[in-house]
């Protein structure tokens, strides 16, 4: 329509400038320079023409060009997975991509033209979203920069869409605005999956400090990474002493050597892998570890180890008194079997090793002897009762020194034989504790002459008393005598077992149960030609 319009206008035109051009030239021009004139007139009017056919022929090539450049423009825009939208320096849509249309409901609408908040009447759902591109749009033309901001974008179905909005202001070279350019990407499954992550992170982290085990993990060089907070509290060392050295200046020597197989079976043959160790922890005690490690595979290789170590001492000493307990038991079912009846022929052989002695004076020193081991028989029948027999304690207040000042009055003699001097250091004021007083008396008779036995020749026992936190006494006896090894010391207290040429066994054994009975604590310290400290510990008050 238009082009039809352009060729009218174009003829009407022409015939006006030849008929009327033609007309005043006769009427005004003289006649020897009509002809001259007319020609001049012609191709002035050539001219004009071809310059007008020119410059439409231009601006139809650049009118074709800008089509081009539009529609690639919108390919390219439309080829895009990010809201793309341009608008010109009054906030009117100039341009938006398919995504952006679907995306606020306006596939159908001529939105050209238009602002945000009259694009708002053509869907009711986005309407107060669009409404607010508008505020938004305000604020990154006042920032006059480049914008970034995140936008929730809610969606039909009742779930929300999360954009990372960018807004490029364009500017006149006078400072005005000549446009506004709007691309947001769809962030919301990468920000679900740093979410995921993130909680995934906290989860692990939750798991690795709060852990009640250890946690470790190293490479594959047996380097140390990371140990969690118990660590500290387990080993009493400090995990950032001990993160970046190597596995083995931790281990003791007895484990460095199964090292190489650990890490073949763990890494290699990708498994887990359960032992137990003992280590030494930062006071000196021995702890128990029972370690599980398994490989850390990233991405399908192997770059270390993690595992975590169970502190096992106390289940371990627990298990310990069990078997003891278990011991003592067997042996208590031995004991009531077996020492009553010793005792009824005993006391018959007793009766008539005395009848003996008073008739025949010549093997005296013989019938002696066999009395003395008669009664040493008795004494052993009397602790296997004492071990077969529940003791039906009464607790009486008594001063633990008055006991204790007795046991030595009773020893003294045989500390004497030994050449032994005891000493005692016991505090001024009383100290009263619930007891039974006759079984204290066999405790620390049994403690005191073990010690006084293996003291050296011209050596000291030397017995300490003190309160302790208010509700305890501490007794401690100490000697320097030939001391225990550390094999035998593990086995101190169980039936039968005795350093002593004639010993039973059963006098520490009896021991143990009488602090065991009185709700106390025994400890034993020692080294070879060192000597041996015993510290009892017993309540004040029986509960």
């Amino acid at each position: 329509m238009e082009k039809k319009k352009l060729i009218l206008i174009y003829f009407i035109s022409s015939f006006i400038w030849i008929y009327g051009s033609n007309y005043i030239i006769h009427q005004y021009v003289h006649s020897s320079f009509i002809e001259l004139i007319e020609r001049g007139k012609e191709v002035l009017y050539i001219l004009v023409t071809g310059g007008f056919i020119y410059f439409f022929i231009i601006k139809k090539e650049e009118l074709h060009e800008s089509k081009e450049d539009q529609k690639r423009l919108s390919t390219l825009i439309n080829s895009m997975v990010d809201f793309v939208n341009f608008k010109d320096g009054e906030g009117r849509w100039i341009e938006a991509n398919d995504f952006g249309l679907q995306l606020f409901q306006l596939e159908n609408v001529d939105y050209r033209g238009k602002k945000d908040s009259e694009l708002a009447e053509y869907t009711d759902f986005y309407a107060d979203a669009l409404r607010y591109c508008e505020i938004s749009d305000e604020e990154a033309w006042e920032n006059r920069i480049i914008t970034r901001i995140e936008e929730i974008l809610p969606v039909p179905d009742g779930s929300s869409k999360i954009f990372d909005t960018i807004k490029v202001p364009l500017f006149n070279p006078d400072g005005s605005r000549e446009g506004l350019v709007i691309i947001g990407r769809d962030i919301t499954k990468k920000k679900k999956m740093a979410q995921q992550l993130t909680e995934s992170q906290q989860q692990y982290k939750s798991l690795f400090e709060y852990s009640p085990d250890i946690v470790y993990m190293m490479d594959l060089n047996g380097i140390i990474t990371n140990l969690n907070p118990q660590f500290d509290g387990i080993t009493g060392y400090k995990r950032e002493d001990i993160i970046g050295s190597n596995i083995n200046t931790f281990l003791p020597k007895r484990y460095k050597r199964y090292m190489k197989n650990f890490f073949s079976s763990v890494v290699e043959e990708i498994k887990p892998l359960m032992f137990e160790i003992k280590l030494p922890n930062a006071f000196g005690e021995t702890i128990t570890l029972q370690c599980t490690s398994v490989p850390m595979v990233i991405n399908g290789v192997t770059t270390g180890i993690i595992g975590y170590g169970r502190d096992l001492t106390s289940l371990r000493k627990t298990e310990e008194r069990l078997r003891r307990t278990e011991k003592l038991s067997v042996v208590g079912e031995l004991s009531a079997s077996v020492a009553h009846e010793i005792r009824n022929p005993l006391t018959s052989l007793k009766g008539f090793v005395q009848l003996l002695q008073t008739e025949d004076k010549k093997h005296q020193f013989y019938y002696q002897i066999m009395f003395d081991e008669l009664n040493r028989i008795n004494h052993i029948v009397g602790e296997l009762l004492l071990l077969a027999k529940p003791q039906v304690l009464k607790f009486t207040k008594a001063e633990i020194q008055k006991l204790l000042n007795d046991v030595i009055s009773l020893l003294n003699t045989e500390a004497s034989l030994y050449n032994v001097q005891i000493e005692s250091i016991f505090p001024k004021e009383a100290l009263l504790i619930e007891c039974e007083p006759n079984q204290l008396k066999q405790l620390f008779i049994n403690i005191i002459k073990n010690s006084i036995e293996a003291t050296i020749n011209g050596g000291n026992v030397s017995i300490g008393l003190e309160k302790v936190n208010g509700d305890n006494v501490l007794i401690s006896v100490k000697d320097n005598g030939c001391g225990i090894t550390k094999e035998r010391l593990t086995k101190i207290g169980e039936p039968f077992y005795s350093s002593k040429e004639k010993g039973t066994g059963l006098g520490l054994t009896v021991s143990f149960k009488i602090v065991q009975s009185h709700k106390g604590t025994i400890r034993f310290e020692s080294e070879k030609n060192q000597g041996t400290s015993v510290e009892v510990m017993l309540p004040i008050c029986q509960e």
